[in-house]
């Protein structure tokens, strides 16, 4: 079992990312803890310099998983679905320059909710055409630089698109691309899935990516989620990517840190026995 947290490497008003800003300060912290690796938040790709990071990261002995790029809708609202066709185009080429920097790090990308939502105006069919469109051409781009990226399915009060893994395995099968899979979210699942289990199960082979949070968003161990069968069931369709902690800084990011790696390890010692 692989794990890391979410660290942003600015600022950033998404709730979720329990580390932000001091970016040496907390990979330290985050490397004492006993994280191999870190999931890196990066609005805007041209605003870090790869080699910086690269060193400050090898220097505490952590990898990058993946690439999160879900600021760039948060902070500039671009998207593949808006109404507006340079902000679709921008979204795209912002995405390309994420996958660049992930082959640096042998990184995957996200998309996560860089695919928007359907403004006013706008059919359901008309967003989902626009998505898959933009998929293909990200996908297209990022296969060049040999990079993968996980569409995660997310829930209903944060877009219209794409909410289960079912529907997540027919985009796969839509945007027809083999670097592109599914990164499954325990908080959106618990909400839109009727077995976490089950949905796991039912994906097996496409999954590139696993985020962990308890029902509340708070850390693995503080909500009602069995994590033990929860990991239980990825190791059984033989998931050997990672296992990435999203949740809310509660009590305080470090509290969260340290618990929710705690849990997930002696959940886990639980199954290996």
């Amino acid at each position: 079992m692989k794990l890391s947290i979410v660290l942003s490497t600015h600022a950033a008003s998404f709730a979720a990312v329990a580390f932000k800003g001091d970016f040496e300060a907390n990979i330290v912290r985050i490397a004492g803890w006993g994280y191999e690796g870190v999931e890196l938040a990066i609005r805007d790709p041209a605003l870090v310099e790869g080699e910086v990071l690269e060193q400050a990261l090898r220097a505490q002995g952590l990898r990058v998983p993946a690439i999160g790029t879900g600021q760039a809708w948060g902070e500039g609202r671009l998207s593949f679905t808006s109404a507006d066709k340079s902000v679709r185009r921008q979204a795209v080429e912002r995405i390309k320059s994420h996958t660049q920097l992930a082959k640096r790090f042998e990184a995957l990308v996200i998309i996560g909710l860089m695919r928007g939502v359907t403004p006013p105006g706008q059919s359901y069919d008309q967003s989902m055409q626009w998505l898959v469109e933009s998929l293909q051409e990200v996908c297209t781009a990022a296969a060049a630089q040999g990079v993968r990226l996980a569409l995660e399915p997310l829930n209903r009060y944060e877009t219209d698109l794409v909410h289960t893994a079912d529907q997540g395995l027919e985009l796969l099968e839509q945007v027809g691309a083999d670097n592109l899979g599914l990164l499954l979210d325990t908080f959106h699942m618990n909400i839109e899935e009727p077995s976490i289990e089950a949905s796991i199960r039912h994906c097996a082979g496409h999954i590139f990516h696993f985020h962990v949070a308890d029902s509340n968003r708070w850390f693995p161990g503080a909500g009602h989620l069995d994590f033990g069968s929860i990991l239980g069931a990825l190791t059984e369709i033989g998931y050997t990517g990672w296992i990435s902690g999203e949740f809310l800084p509660l009590p305080d990011a470090a509290t969260a840190a340290r618990e929710g790696i705690g849990h997930l390890r002696r959940v886990a010692g639980g199954i290996a026995q």
